[in-house]
């Protein structure tokens, strides 16, 4: 159930009547699709992500666009083309999600994109480094109308944070949300409800609590931890926390490594939400960095055409009978439980 959170009314803000219809219908269709284990559509996303960038200023460990390892093309989605997107979806869906890879900001029209959603009545969030939030981005971003920004912390102290945001600056990002603060406060605005992210490694562990207090006096409307996803976990990784509740992975017997939770054959995201590249490739989610299960192109088609195809149908039935065998869906927590 929703929280009493002020981001959480101002998303139920957003459902115009079409839109919870649309809602409802998602839902239903996607219950009734693991009931006879076929995929059965009958709606439109509820959200959508779109990439504004690849690039990116860190060098991440488990991060393609920092680590500069991306098999496409690295670019900015470009504002006309960005513009024609919302205009097919936002009379049903009320979700946008400015984040796949790469840091936001570094596209020069971000702003001026959240500002367009904004103008549609859609709930936008997005997800940041921080090291571009001047005194000039931080007043634009309150102005923009953005719904919810996210700021990776990652650390307390400058040593714990780079040791995995790679050649970041803790000051930068702590200078970054004051601005923020700062402007939210002149500018009088309820938006955007400015969330700090801990991502729990081994090597930061031990600055939780410190993570909380430092929230807690900046005056940020909230902190979440969260667990990191490890490409190479099976032998084991220097990135594994040590605390369980935080670690995706447990150790087994015979030493070797495997997901916390069993995966189950289903997955809510097939049929609430799609992906968007920068250049207009649908993908299935945000697990598919490099864009290998491409399921459309919006330069080609419609979205309306790409939601219904034949390929997005199809790999949502490999969802419904053998999802085990998908690549991308092997280190993903979305649809498990507890091992039994």
């Amino acid at each position: 159930m929703l929280g009493l959170t002020s981001d959480n009314f101002n998303l139920l803000q957003k459902l115009s009547f079409l839109r919870a219809v649309n809602a409802v219908k998602v839902k239903c269709s996607f219950y009734y699709s693991k009931w006879i284990k076929s995929p059965v559509l009958n709606g439109f996303p509820i959200s959508l992500t779109i990439e504004p960038t690849t690039a990116c200023n860190l060098g991440c460990p488990e991060c393609p666009s920092g680590l500069k390892q991306f098999s496409r093309p690295e670019g900015n989605i470009k504002q006309d083309f960005y513009k024609s997107i919302i205009d097919q979806v936002y009379h049903k869906s009320f979700y946008l999600n400015f984040y796949f890879q790469g840091e936001p900001y570094i596209n020069p029209d971000f702003l001026e994109m959240v500002r367009y959603a904004n103008q549609k009545n859609m709930y936008t969030a997005t997800s940041t480094n921080a090291h571009f939030l001047n005194e000039e981005n931080a007043k634009k971003t309150i102005e923009s109308g953005l719904s919810r920004l996210t700021v990776s912390i990652d650390g307390t102290t400058q040593e714990t944070y780079e040791s995995y945001r790679k050649k970041g600056s803790l000051d930068k990002v702590l200078e970054g949300t004051k601005n923020v603060l700062k402007w939210k406060k002149e500018l009088k605005s309820k938006t955007p409800y400015i969330i700090f992210q801990f991502l729990v490694v081994k090597p930061n562990e031990h600055q939780i609590e410190d993570a909380k207090q430092l929230a807690n006096e900046l005056g940020v409307d909230e902190i979440r931890f969260k667990t990191a996803q490890v490409y190479d976990f099976k032998h084991g990784n220097d990135l594994i926390p040590s605390i369980d509740k935080y670690a995706r992975y447990k150790k087994q017997a015979d030493g070797t490594y495997r997901l916390k939770n069993k995966m189950l054959n289903e997955c809510w995201r097939m049929w609430s939400s799609c992906v968007v590249t920068w250049d207009g490739k649908i993908v299935p989610c945000c697990f598919d960095k490099d864009a290998t299960h491409q399921l459309g192109d919006i330069q080609q088609d419609n979205i309306k055409t790409i939601w219904n195809s034949v390929g997005y149908n199809n790999f949502r039935k490999a969802l419904l009978t053998d999802r085990q065998n998908i690549d991308i869906c092997q280190n993903c927590t979305e649809g498990t439980k507890v091992w039994e």
